[in-house]
């Protein structure tokens, strides 16, 4: 694991949303850290070393909690709906060794052949990995691939050690025609553009509604 992923937590002893907001302000996060039969621990986190951290899907931390080291992954991370600010952290116990199953984000690379346009029908795959070793993402490459085809989720290549859950006959992504549809371009009606700039002007008038920046979620 790297070194990048090791943490100090402290042991947090007031709670609430006063609390949690003290924190905040503190540049620290609160979290609470569970699993394989063990008391729920509620723990402070240093707030700009988490924030780099889970850039990262799926990331292990190696935290040290008043000088014992705990790995632990990262199970939810809440945040505010507005300002996007961290609001907590929820942590699962894990070992080494231990295998646990996680969503791995899918990225596409390359170009198919021609025109040709990539959708990605799936943009996650769940695997089991160990806990250890979980990979960032899948790479799949679409270079060259002809119009028409399409690629599986048994088709994605799985890092060493890793297993799919997901359903091997789901659809990750396909590569179609790159073309316009004129037929359907040419049969767009006058009248129809007119209802397009009337609905246009209805959802402007919905869109300036205010937003209350300062409104909290639950964090505990």
């Amino acid at each position: 694991m790297a070194n990048d992923n090791r943490l100090v937590a402290e042991q947090r002893e007031k709670f609430g949303k006063g609390a949690a907001r003290k924190l905040r302000a503190a540049g620290k996060i609160p979290a609470v850290l569970y699993g394989h039969g063990t008391e729920p621990q509620h723990l402070t986190l240093p707030g700009h070393e988490v924030m780099l951290i889970l850039r990262k899907a799926n990331a292990v931390l190696e935290l040290d909690i008043s000088g014992t080291n705990q790995l632990a992954l990262v199970k939810d991370v809440q945040k505010d709906p507005v300002r996007q600010i961290i609001e907590h952290v929820d942590l699962v116990v894990i070992r080494a060794g231990e295998r646990v199953t996680v969503d791995i984000p899918v990225t596409v690379e390359g170009e198919p052949d021609g025109d040709g346009v990539v959708t990605l029908e799936n943009t996650t795959l769940s695997i089991e990995a160990e806990a250890t070793h979980i990979p960032e993402r899948l790479i799949v490459s679409v270079e060259g691939m002809a119009e028409g085809s399409h690629l599986l989720a048994s088709e994605v290549q799985l890092p060493a050690g890793s297993t799919l859950l997901t359903d091997p006959d789901t659809l990750v992504l396909a590569v179609s025609s790159g073309e316009m549809d004129t037929e359907t371009d040419a049969g767009t009606s006058d009248a129809e553009g007119d209802e397009g700039v009337e609905i246009e002007g209805e959802g402007g008038t919905e869109g300036d509604e205010m937003v209350d920046a300062d409104t909290e979620q639950p964090t505990e």
